[in-house]
């Protein structure tokens, strides 16, 4: 009789797969996903997955972990695809990634993955981040209604800016980017509508220092103190109230109205504001203080990408080095950190290009924008509370500013549509 073959065990679903071009090189991966998943796991190459997550065998996957390095970027179109592929079937995404440019990473963050976690994997990360994917969807969240009025929630980019020395121009930048952000049409182009335009917010989080309501003329409300109080019970109306607009297009988050400890504020309560930010507005631009405190980390976390200006002194030099050793040693995203050097030397200025070059080799780091000097008409638009787009739009700093945004812009529309 047949009643032997009832008796068989019946293997255990797959319940998630790692996909890469090869999974050896991401041995800490393979112990983790042994250690969480048992035999219940598989592994892909990239030309696998994309045959694979269109059988029905795929219906009992939970999530596919893509590993990637900086080989991989060749390869992200191909990527790309099997992230949609997956998120099409409902099947969650992590990005595992070693050396990957944040443009990248952004990227693939757009077209539906979940999750990021660096590699080498910190100890517990891809636990954390499975019980995150497995966690249900908080209703409130999903249904926040856009700041403009109701619809449902938008899944903005979060862009802090983190000057690495005093005086080194980092809410100069943040405050101008936000503004050219916000004045992208909805086009693409050059438009200058406001409502088929992105929705801009900037934060404050320089909660003793902050300038921003400053460089805006802005008042800076109790409503802020407020809601920073107690974000526990803070729902989108209250949320919504803290905020002042500048110009009727520039949503602002000031500072305090007075000046309070930094450690006011928790990780927890940074992750709760980043999230009501994130389901209001497309671009959320973060003026961090100088300081690295408890809540950086929540900060960069939730990064797209990490602003840090800095200028070729021994100031930003040191700085520089100093954070850069304690993110690595932390086992935190460092990649996420993009260098901006402003008040560079110009086009001619061939002893002053060479400086750069020594300064980013000598730190390893990759210096990817140089702002030039704006000059006077820089302090002066602070002191006038406007923005250099509107009191002096031939100054090269708001020509290299406006250069990124309208980049940033054009990289985000692309994930977007691509999704």
């Amino acid at each position: 009789m047949s009643g032997k073959v009832a008796l068989q065990p019946e293997p255990a679903p797959i319940l998630a797969c790692t996909i890469s071009r090869d999974v050896r090189k991401f041995d800490l991966l393979i112990e983790d996903m042994e250690q969480e998943l048992g035999e219940g796991w598989g592994d892909l190459t990239f030309d696998d997955a994309r045959a694979f997550l269109t059988q029905p065998e795929a219906s009992t996957l939970e999530f596919v972990a893509i590993a990637l390095d900086d080989e991989d970027e060749t390869a992200l179109a191909a990527i790309a695809e099997i992230i949609k592929t997956a998120t099409g079937r409902k099947i969650k995404v992590i990005v595992i990634a070693e050396d990957v440019s944040p443009i990248a990473l952004h990227q693939l963050l757009k077209l539906g993955a979940e999750e990021f976690v660096p590699y080498p994997l910190p100890e517990g990360a891809l636990r954390d981040a499975i019980e995150r994917l497995r966690r249900p969807p908080v209703a409130e969240v999903a249904q926040t209604p856009r700041a403009g009025g109701g619809g449902p929630a938008r899944d903005g980019v979060v862009l802090p800016v983190h000057g690495l020395a005093g005086g080194v121009g980092a809410t100069t930048f943040a405050v101008n980017l936000a503004w050219e952000l916000a004045s992208m049409g909805g086009t693409g182009k050059d438009a200058k509508d406001a409502k088929d335009g992105p929705k801009v917010l900037i934060m404050d989080l320089d909660l003793q220092m902050g300038s921003v309501s400053t460089f805006l003329d802005l008042p800076r409300r109790e409503a802020v103190f407020e809601l920073l109080s107690d974000t526990a019970t803070m729902d989108n109306d209250a949320f919504l109230q803290a905020i002042t607009v500048y110009k009727d297009k520039l949503s602002v988050l000031t500072s305090p109205a007075e000046m309070i400890p930094l450690d006011l504020i928790s990780s927890e309560d940074v992750k709760r504001l980043i999230e009501r930010a994130r389901a209001n507005f497309d671009y959320v631009i973060i003026d961090m203080p100088h300081t690295v405190v408890s809540w950086t980390e929540a900060v960069l976390a939730a990064a797209h990408v990490y602003f840090a200006p800095i200028e070729i002194d021994m100031r930003s030099a040191q700085n520089t080095l100093r954070l850069v050793r304690l993110l690595k040693g932390e086992e935190l995203p460092h990649e996420k950190m993009r260098y901006i050097l402003n008040r560079a030397p110009g086009f001619t200025d061939l002893s002053g290009k060479g400086r750069v070059k020594r300064l980013a080799e000598s730190l390893d780091i990759a210096i990817e924008v140089q702002l030039p000097d704006g000059g006077k008409q820089v302090a002066q638009c602070g002191d006038h509370g406007t923005t250099l787009a509107e009191m002096a739009p031939k100054n090269p700093l708001r020509k290299e500013i406006l250069k990124l945004a309208a980049s940033l812009h054009a990289l985000n529309k692309s994930a977007a549509e691509a999704g």
